[in-house]
């Protein structure tokens, strides 16, 4: 699709949010919120119609607070408690698969998977892009903006709500690092939780992730005359040895164990089928533990003094794995330890142990807790639906997820530690 094309989509498919607080029963509320929002295309860089929605219905709760930064809403209660509890989600998904418009699935359907359908026999899914990343979090999290109010229910802490835009791409974009740097104060808390795909377990800290090019060189010549140029397409096949060789490592961290990864995930190279290539360019993903900082991870794949930073070119690898290897940085995002030691961490986890038996786990991916933990503000991830089915074209939610991750929430936040 062209941008013109998704655009045109977004616009034409995005609905109101909204249920009847008088006469919708939670379980209700719950599904129609995950409909509107599934229904409503978002995909990233067109995410702004739903935020519109969302805006509007977020300044329709008296008690809360509404402010807007690009396709960013951001919304604060003032209860005056003592300690404040962050709630954050991002409105954009990555590119459907055949998998939009979204439906629900009843008991039985064959487009149900099989593991899901083990797990809930009996519930309605809802299939399609979106689902578990993450727009059911979402949609508890709206739920639970309305209903907290502090007149039909008061909770322990004051509260800001998060729907941000552009967590689906690189990091220059993400909505929520814009506010953070724009308006700092709008993003103050005691404790945050990100509403990534967790199962309604804890996932704790994150990886770290970087993306660079390792570039080969070479000299162009005629294919007929090969012997006066240097291929270097042949020469990246050192860069891909050397990946071969890689072993995933297993890290522990303040008592959760993450797994690294060293990935090619695009290579390129060529600009003729009767040339020999003079460049080809090994597109890799590091995914790092959160014992190591930015710094320390780039050492271990380009050595400490490569050089290499986001926008300043290629440099070559000093040491590391692609010692000797040009290196262009693409992304980059930290890691984030995994904050169990603060109080309002601990005793989320002693619910969650209660409700579901689920002891904490790594985040293995990277989400936003990492900018959390920059800000010095504890963060886990806690979502409903299971993190395997994240991008995948048959991406699917059970609807009991819903009701329980809202239990879980509602509960901590109005009884508390």
């Amino acid at each position: 699709m062209t941008d013109a094309t998704t655009n045109t989509l977004a616009l034409q498919t995005v609905r109101e949010i909204g249920f009847d607080k008088a006469t919708a029963t939670r379980a209700q509320a719950l599904a129609a919120l995950t409909e509107q929002l599934m229904a409503s295309y978002s995909v990233s860089d067109d995410e702004g119609p739903l935020t519109d929605a969302v805006e509007r219905f977020l300044q329709a709760q008296p008690h809360l607070t509404v402010r807007r930064h690009g396709d960013t809403i951001v919304a604060s209660t003032a209860f005056g408690r003592e300690r404040r509890v962050i709630l954050a989600g991002h409105l954009d998904v990555v590119p459907v698969i055949d998998n939009f418009p979204p439906r629900w699935l009843e008991p039985g359907d064959p487009l149900i998977r099989e593991d899901v359908a083990a797990a809930f026999p009996h519930d309605r899914v809802m299939w399609g892009r979106g689902a578990t990343d993450m727009k059911a979090s979402d949609a508890v999290m709206l739920y639970l903006a309305a209903v907290l109010d502090d007149v039909a229910v008061r909770p322990r802490y004051d509260l800001t709500y998060v729907f941000y835009d552009h967590e689906e791409v690189v990091a220059e974009k993400n909505g929520l690092r814009k506010v953070v740097e724009a308006h700092p104060d709008w993003i103050e808390g005691d404790f945050a939780i990100i509403g990534e795909p967790t199962d309604c377990g804890i996932e704790g800290g994150c990886n770290g992730t970087m993306r660079f090019d390792v570039v080969a060189h070479g000299t162009a010549a005629h294919s007929a005359r090969a012997w006066m140029g240097d291929n270097a397409i042949h020469k990246a096949g050192e860069i891909l040895r050397r990946l071969a060789a890689y072993e995933p490592a297993d890290v522990p961290v303040d008592g959760l164990t993450y797994r690294e990864g060293v990935n090619a995930t695009l290579i390129s190279g060529g600009k003729g089928t009767n040339v020999i290539p003079d460049e080809c360019r090994v597109h890799v993903n590091y995914r790092f533990a959160p014992d190591k900082t930015l710094p320390e991870a780039k050492a271990l794949m380009m050595g400490a003094d490569c050089g290499a930073e986001l926008g300043n070119g290629e440099h070559t690898a000093t040491g590391g794995m692609f010692e000797g290897f040009g290196i262009e940085m693409k992304d980059e995002s930290p890691s984030a330890r995994p904050g169990m030691d603060s109080p309002l961490a601990a005793s989320l986890s002693r619910l969650v142990r209660e409700r579901t038996g689920r002891e904490p786990l790594a985040k293995l991916g990277w989400t936003d807790v990492a900018r959390f933990a920059i800000l010095g503000i504890p963060a886990v991830n806690l979502g409903a639906g299971s993190p395997l089915l994240a991008h995948k074209h048959d991406e699917q939610l059970a609807e009991s997820e819903l009701t329980l991750m809202a239990d879980i929430l509602g509960e901590w936040l109005v009884a508390g530690e």
